[in-house]
């Protein structure tokens, strides 16, 4: 799973919870470095502070009145072969005196003075004794699983003049060190495990909180459209980035609702004057075959033809002919242009469907209803209005070639709605023309204006119902007509 595509709440869970793990192994390995400084700080400390005892105790012993041995290398197995024993167990560690040419004298260990290994010292640490600061050389060594350290330094008589060389070989114990570490350790892990899950708490607590407005703004933007009125957005309590996103949106939308005033104006003015065009334009189609036929009539009118009167019958159908259709063209630019009123009577839409199928004489039309009685609140005109022009729609769309068939039908939803479909099987809405139905001025007939669809959407969202369609090719349409009862 890609950090992209996690939410800014899961980000913000997951930030606090890392922090907490991260700090508590940082500060465990904090823990574990200091532990190891302060072991090997505290046993270079204790050899040290050991190696001091032991040095003052030997010199003591060497410089003593009960001694009776001159002081040199050759006497030290003479002068120490009793009391290294007492010195040894006094500060319990092992005490090892070598000549200044690395050969053992004597130990407080009984038995190594046989071993081979342990009577001669290498080259190396004669060299370090002798050229390190102080005279002092301390090796380690690592052994199953434990750490020695073994320290060389002079062991000088009363003129500071080097008579031998001390070795202490020395054992790191630090068990209770060990044990300090694991209860400390223990109880991190303990108090992290609270922290963690006050963490968890806190940090889903938190990330609830930072993105409750980011998801109040968003869901507001996913309903802001510029058709509509948007509402603006009300938080309180929230950060100072927060009530910039929220200002900014405010604004948007104080911007966004001028210009669509701006757009809706221009869209009307638009709207208007494209229809003032066809208008003229569909005004001027049937002046031209008026003005030719009283041209005619003017050259050919003879009062001694004796078809004078027949002519003239025809003269005048033909006129008659043209100024219907400039009043029909008047008369729908009429009512598409006219607003329907909400007059809300109440009535029973079955009554009304079928009062306005009356006019209609084809034989092929069919009319179904859920219920004999279906009672809403619509205009009446407006009503006989949606139905003729939806199926006068489908009768004009009927090929000729075809048995004809309309189905009109009344129902009501479980949501308290009333619904009128009106199913042909004519050719249908081609898929380039189906966006364009509903618009002014759009038809695919070869007569008139295309204002009836666009009245009926007019006249159903005014009363705040809804139109849609479905239209196969060859197959046919079916218009489906919603609104509230109430």
């Amino acid at each position: 799973m890609k950090l992209k595509k996690l939410s800014l709440r899961t980000r913000i869970f997951l930030a606090m919870i890392l922090l907490v793990l991260l700090a508590s192994v940082l500060i465990s390995a904090v823990a574990i470095y200091q532990y190891k400084e302060e072991r090997r700080e505290y046993h270079e400390g204790r050899l040290k502070r050991k190696e001091e005892n032991i040095q003052t105790h030997l010199k003591r012993v060497l410089n003593s009145r009960q001694n009776s041995w001159e002081v040199k290398t050759e006497n030290i197995p003479l002068i120490y072969k009793e009391e290294i024993y007492n010195v040894a167990d006094i500060h319990k560690l092992q005490i090892n005196l070598y000549d200044l040419e690395g050969g053992l004298l004597i130990s407080s260990k009984s038995g190594l003075q046989n071993s081979v290994a342990s009577n001669c010292l290498e080259a190396e640490v004669l060299n370090a004794v002798s050229d390190n600061v102080g005279h002092r050389y301390v090796a380690k060594l690592d052994e199953n699983g434990e750490t020695f350290q073994s320290s060389y330094t002079y062991l000088t008589d009363r003129r500071s003049k080097s008579i031998a060389i001390l070795n202490l070989p020395y054992l790191e114990k630090d068990d209770f060190l060990s044990k300090e570490l694991e209860e400390f350790l223990r109880r991190i892990a303990y108090a992290y495990m609270f922290i963690l899950l006050m963490a968890i708490g806190i940090a889903f607590l938190l990330s609830k909180y930072i993105t409750k407005s980011l998801k109040t703004i968003s869901d507001k933007i996913n309903t802001t459209r510029l058709e509509k009125r948007n509402e603006k957005i009300e938080v309180n309590d929230t950060s100072e980035e927060i009530s910039t996103l929220v200002n900014s949106y405010n604004s948007m939308i104080d911007e966004l609702e001028e210009s669509a005033v701006q757009l809706a104006r221009s869209e009307r003015e638009q709207a208007w004057r494209e229809m003032a065009k066809q208008v003229a334009h569909e005004i001027k189609n049937p002046l031209t075959p008026m003005r030719l036929t009283v041209q005619s009539f003017q050259r050919k009118f003879n009062p001694e033809d004796e078809n004078i009167h027949s002519k003239l019958d025809e003269y005048s159908k033909t006129l008659i002919q043209q100024i219907d259709t400039m009043s029909s063209i008047a008369s729908a630019f009429s009512n598409f242009a006219k607003m329907p009123a909400q007059q809300n009577e109440t009535l029973n839409v079955v009554k009304i469907v079928k009062l306005a199928l009356d006019i209609f004489n084809e034989d092929y039309i069919l009319f179904t209803a859920e219920d004999d009685e279906i009672i809403a609140k619509f205009d009446r005109t407006q009503l006989i209005r949606v139905v003729t022009n939806l199926v006068k729609n489908a009768v004009q769309a009927m090929p000729k070639d075809q048995k004809p068939k309309i189905i009109i039908n009344v129902g009501t939803t479980k949501k308290n709605y009333v619904f009128i479909t009106v199913a042909d099987n004519g050719s249908g809405v081609s898929e380039e023309n189906k966006d364009k139905v509903f618009e002014p001025k759009f038809t695919t007939k070869t007569s008139g204006m295309g204002l009836g669809l666009a009245m009926v959407k007019n006249i159903v969202e005014t009363y705040n119902g809804t139109i849609t369609f479905k239209s196969e090719k060859d197959k046919g349409t079916m218009f489906k007509v919603t609104f509230p009862k109430e």
